[in-house]
């Protein structure tokens, strides 16, 4: 982790609402995934936060899990093992790039900082969730592990409408403006006149 000093105050409950976001069990399933994917070659890390920052800081474990994903196309050619602080988030940042080309959206990605300085270790997790189910969702041969680890994402349902259908469509009065089906004047006296209160005794 990087030199900072305790945080006081509202950085404090800032931090400290963020770190109770981190899912233990979900660490244990997201381990037991990137073991399983990436092969021999991946040991496991220590239990809690602490062991998984530390476990994927260097961006290496990260890098193998994106092209095991890819099949033969790596994306990342060259992992090198660093302890020099640059080369380590130029490798989470090559992981970040690579899963976005894979489809994990934008909004769904850690920044390197989470990671590196174990600032929002529940992202990390979040991106790796996300991976995971793109990776189930692809369903290319490439996803090594349980497939009920995570779930598919849905795909999308596109309907094509002929342009006969398209201007039937025109006639037909939508329910979110109201209906008229069974409006009649049945009963209605003319305008103007008063209204009639009639006692039946």
């Amino acid at each position: 982790m990087a030199n900072h000093g305790p945080s006081y105050g509202m950085s404090r409950e800032v931090q400290s609402k963020i770190d109770k976001k981190y899912d233990q069990e979900l660490e244990e399933r997201l381990v037991e995934w990137i073991v399983s994917q990436c092969g021999s070659g991946v040991e496991q890390p220590e239990p809690g936060r602490i062991g998984f920052q530390k476990w994927l800081k260097d961006g290496r474990v990260l890098c193998e899990l994106i092209n095991s994903l890819c099949g033969a196309t790596k994306p990342i050619r060259s992992i090198k093992a660093s302890t020099m602080p640059f080369k380590q988030m130029e490798q989470i940042s090559l992981f970040l790039k690579a899963a976005e080309t894979y489809g994990v959206v934008k909004t769904d990605m850690f920044q390197t900082v989470d990671l590196f300085e174990s600032s929002d270790l529940a992202a990390v997790q979040r991106t790796l969730m996300s991976l995971g189910s793109l990776a189930v969702t692809k369903h290319d041969g490439n996803y090594k592990g349980d497939p009920n680890w995570f779930h598919k994402k849905s795909l999308g349902n596109r309907r094509d409408f002929s342009e006969e259908q398209l201007s039937e469509g025109k006639n037909v009065i939508g329910l979110q403006m109201g209906t008229n089906k069974g409006a009649s004047q049945a009963g209605m006296t003319g305008y103007g006149l008063p209204r009639q209160i009639i006692n039946n005794p």
